[in-house]
Parts: C-alpha cells; sequence; structure tokens
C-alpha cells in the first residue's frame, strides 16, 4: 500500500519539475531602431535632452557602446534592419540595398516585394510585402523558433522595410503606413483581416489631427544654437520656406508629408503602444518582442539635412517621445520586466553645399545625369544602349544580355567605363568588383565591400566618391550610403532586465546585436549571423 502511494508521489515531482521552467527572461523585448541616427546625436543635443526622456534615460541606467560601426556597404535601411536583426551582413542575407537589379527578370527589385500576397487594410498595392527576399532568419524567427512558437513577435516602422525585416520570417504581424490612405497596414502573408484595434487605430485619423496642430518648433527659435540658420537655400523645402509649418493644407490631400515630421514618430510611438495593448505583448511569462523602427527621422534628414534646425527639433521631440514609452513600458508590462535596445539603421552625411560653406570637403556626384552620359557614350562606341542598366547601390550593373548577344567584349567595357569613371569629379576610386580583392584599399574598407556583396544581387563596377560627397539627384538635402564613420558610427545603446549598467569604447559592430540578444534569451542565434556576443553588456 505504501509503495502505491509513493509512485504518484514521485510522479507528482517529476512532473512539477519538468514542467517548471528555469530559464529566466524578460516578458518582453522592445527593439528601437532610430532611422538616419548619427551616433553623435546623442550628444549633441544631450545638454537638452529631457532628464525623464528616452536618451539619457538610457545612457545612464544602462550600457552604452560608443563605438558601434556598420561592417558593409552600402550603408542603407534595408541593409541596417536586416543586419540589426539577423546579425548577418548583406553578403549572407542577400539584402544588398533597399532595391537591386536582378539580372534574371531585368529589373530593379524592391527588398521586401512579393507579388504572391496582397494588400491587408488598404485598395492600394502597397500591401504586397513580405519578407521572403531576406534569406536568413532573425533573431525575432529564433525566439518563435525556441518557445514553439507561443512568442509574439510584432514589426512597426512608417516604411514597410523597417517593420517587415526586423520582424523576420515567422512574425505574427508587421506593420506599416499607407501614404495613399493615411491607414496602418499588412499584408495576407501575415493575415487576410486586420485586426480590431488596427481598424480602431486607423478609426482616429491621427494625420488630420497632426495637420492641424502643424509644426511649430518646441522651443524658441533663438535657443537652438546646435542647428545653422532657418530655410538655408540648400534645404529642400517639403513645406514652405520657415518655421511655423502650417500643414492644413495637406488634409485629405497628402497622407505621406507626415512621414517628414516629428509626428511621424508620435504616430509610430501611439501605434506600438496599441499593438502591445492589442496583442497582449509581454503579458506572461513567455517572451514576446515588439520591433520598432522610427523612420521619420530618415526623411527629416534627407530633405533638411543633420545640421539643420528641423533634425534638431526633431530628435528633442523624439527623445521625449522614447521617455513616454519608457514609462508606459513600466506601466502596462512591469517595471524591469522588458529590454530595451536602441540603434540606427545607418548616420547622414553633411549636405555638401553645408560643409563647403563651412570650408569643408564636400560635393555631389549627380548619378542619374552621370548614367545617362555613361549610357549615351556607350551608345555611341557600341551602338546599344543601354548598357548600364542600373546604378543602384554606388554599383554600375552592365546589360549582360545584349553584351552577349551582341558579341562585345564585356572587358573592354568594364576598362573603359572606368577609366572614364576615374576622372569625375567627385569619384575617389572606380573598379571591377571581381578585382576587389586585388585593389588597393584600406583593410577595412575592403572588408566592407566584401561584406556588401552578393553574386546574385550586386553589380559588375564598384565606385567609391570622396569623403564628403553624396550621390544627388537635386542640388538639396543629403543621404547616405558608403563606409565612412558619418553614414557607419551609429548608437547602440542596451536598457532593463539583464542588462550591466556602464560603457564601452571598444570597437563593437551591427553584427553583434543580435547574438548579443540571443546570449540574453538563451537561444540560438540567427542562422546567417556572423556577429559575436558583447559580454560587458550582459549581467
Amino acid at each position: 500500500m505504501r509503495k502505491m502511494l509513493i509512485i504518484p508521489f514521485l510522479l507528482t515531482i517529476s512532473f512539477g519539475a519538468f514542467t517548471q521552467s528555469t530559464v529566466q527572461r524578460p516578458r518582453l523585448i522592445v527593439g528601437l531602431v532610430i532611422d538616419q541616427m548619427r551616433w553623435d546625436y546623442l550628444y549633441r543635443y544631450y545638454d537638452r535632452y529631457a532628464p525623464n526622456g528616452g536618451f539619457k534615460r538610457m545612457l545612464s541606467q544602462g550600457f552604452t557602446c560608443e563605438n558601434t560601426m556598420i561592417p558593409y556597404a552600402p550603408s542603407v535601411t534595408a541593409c541596417g534592419l536586416s543586419c540589426i536583426y539577423t546579425g548577418a551582413v548583406p553578403a549572407v542575407s542577400g539584402i544588398t540595398g533597399n532595391a537591386w537589379w536582378d539580372s534574371e527578370l531585368m529589373r530593379s527589385v524592391y527588398c521586401t516585394e512579393d507579388k504572391t500576397v496582397n494588400t491587408t487594410g488598404s485598395a492600394s498595392s502597397r500591401g504586397q510585402q513580405s519578407p521572403r527576399n531576406m534569406l536568413v532568419t532573425s533573431i525575432c524567427d529564433e525566439l518563435r523558433l525556441a518557445t514553439n512558437f507561443k512568442s509574439k513577435v510584432i514589426g512597426v516602422a512608417i516604411k514597410d522595410r523597417g517593420g517587415i525585416l526586423a520582424a523576420g520570417h515567422s512574425a505574427n504581424a508587421a506593420y506599416w503606413y499607407d501614404i495613399s490612405s493615411g491607414n496602418w497596414i499588412s499584408s495576407t502573408y501575415y493575415m487576410n483581416e486586420l485586426p480590431k484595434w488596427v481598424n480602431d487605430f486607423n478609426a482616429k485619423q491621427l494625420v488630420t489631427q497632426y495637420y492641424q496642430q502643424g509644426w511649430n518648433l518646441l522651443y524658441p527659435a533663438g535657443t537652438y544654437l546646435q542647428s545653422t540658420a532657418d530655410a538655408k537655400e540648400y534645404e529642400a523645402k517639403p513645406f514652405g520656406n520657415t518655421f511655423p509649418y502650417d500643414l492644413k493644407q495637406f488634409i485629405g490631400k497628402d497622407y505621406g508629408k507626415v512621414s517628414t515630421t516629428p509626428m511621424g514618430n508620435t504616430m509610430t510611438a501611439e501605434f506600438a503602444k496599441a499593438a502591445l495593448m492589442g496583442e497582449q505583448l509581454g503579458a506572461d511569462n513567455i517572451t514576446d518582442f515588439l520591433a520598432i523602427s522610427f523612420s521619420s527621422p530618415d526623411y527629416i534628414g534627407h530633405s533638411f539635412g543633420p545640421n539643420s534646425i528641423e533634425a534638431e527639433d526633431g530628435f528633442l521631440r523624439l527623445d521625449r517621445e522614447l521617455g513616454t514609452l519608457l514609462d508606459f513600458l513600466d506601466l502596462k508590462v512591469g517595471k524591469g520586466q522588458s529590454t530595451v535596445f536602441l540603434s540606427a539603421d545607418h548616420g547622414v552625411a553633411h549636405i555638401p553645399e553645408f560643409s563647403i560653406e563651412n570650408k569643408l570637403p564636400g560635393g555631389r556626384v549627380m548619378m542619374g545625369t552621370l548614367t545617362t552620359n555613361l549610357n549615351k557614350e556607350l551608345s555611341e562606341k557600341y551602338k546599344i544602349n543601354p548598357l548600364i542598366v542600373s546604378d543602384d547601390n554606388y554599383q554600375l550593373h552592365l546589360n549582360h544580355r545584349a553584351i552577349d548577344s551582341a558579341k562585345l567584349d564585356e572587358e573592354e567595357i568594364t576598362e573603359w567605363l572606368i577609366k572614364r569613371l576615374r576622372n569625375e569629379p567627385g569619384i575617389d576610386r572606380v573598379f571591377a568588383l571581381e578585382d576587389l580583392n586585388e585593389t588597393p584599399l584600406p583593410a577595412s574598407v575592403r572588408t566592407a565591400l566584401n561584406n556588401g556583396y552578393h553574386p546574385k544581387r550586386s553589380g559588375d563596377i564598384q565606385l567609391l566618391f570622396k569623403p564628403g560627397y553624396t550621390e544627388s539627384w537635386s542640388n538639396t538635402g543629403t543621404t547616405h550610403g558608403l563606409w565612412n564613420p558619418y553614414d557607419a558610427h551609429i548608437p547602440l545603446l542596451w536598457y532593463g532586465w539583464g542588462i550591466q549598467k556602464g560603457k564601452t569604447n571598444r570597437e563593437v559592430l551591427m553584427t553583434d546585436i543580435a547574438p548579443t540578444l540571443a546570449a540574453l534569451l538563451k537561444i540560438q542565434m540567427p542562422n546567417g549571423c556572423t556577429g559575436r556576443v558583447i559580454e560587458e553588456v550582459l549581467k
């Protein structure tokens, strides 16, 4: 009889031991990627950031990696988001740009395009998107795998690629903003109908409210001492000449203008909060993941440049948004129950005319005009136009079909182009990509180009611009995309559950973010990851 009583007791103990989890994890991981945030913004505006805002709080209470670099080129949004979340460089992930030339399709392919799916939540075609072009798993995928798909993963960004590439292949959902309707949408890759909470959010018509308010400076104009004077000729003017910007003219007509204002960040943060509540993220002991990309700093930076009052005001307001978001996480998930990291997909160059105005090196390479002229010259020589089919990602892609059909000498064409481009103002180096590893270059630059090269998605001839020179299509604004520190030096802040307080000045790489998250969560790193754990970050 005693043996019969002991057996159920032992079974109960064994079953309890089997079901009890001993792996400690936070309830929620929140990824914050600031589109086009140079590292120096952390300190350029430091004195004006709020004590309870996001940046000072994460710097003082969390861990900062002060020398975080992008280890590949081109440094653009799609590559950055995919690298942060997969730990894979473009050579492995296949995300070699926001778009790339497909020699089989004979057209440019957008990084997240997917013609097999349809828009969910709008009549537009802007939802024909998915992560299928990304060849590797993300840290979000690995979290889903580790919990047998019980973890919830949501990606949120104004830009489709910002939400999709971060969330990975197996995400519960990714959402982005449809500038044709003013609504947040998704695709049938994830769902056939929007959840009620998304429809409720869209019904608020926040963009109309933002346009009614307009864009006024947070502080008196004379206090923006870290910026140039307002209304420089080399700045774009999407709203008018000077502050305050009256946005009422766009109500019901242009839903896209909000992206180039700080209200784009506000809208993104509000949608992320709605996602957390609507999906009950962080509500139990199974770790969830909320991947948020703030796209508006990129739109503002491209238009007005990193030294503008618009950029400064945008980051001062974003700081407040981040502080409110951190408070919201403490309230809804529990204080100390979330792990948050903040980084950027890339930086940005100064507007060339700003540099020239201040006696600094800089200039523009009018890439579209240059490619058109090159094709005209090649047409006169070889009677075929175009022989250059794409200039995406600082590379020239040759028309191999036409070259093969006409039995032209590709090596001769390549050599002609290299010789011609060496004399082009603003271009520092030009060489055939097949000769990359024989071309005299600093080792770090060669590594960046190798890490950005994928044989099926990269071009034939590589262009490197002189420092301070930008790829341009007009005489206003600026851009990013190469190996230089202004493009490649990004912030990396860690905060919350499992994070050590402190900083490191040693070099770490963008590829190190995903494996550090994997170590924190005690899960496998993504399957294309080339990074290493930043051990100082973890308790």
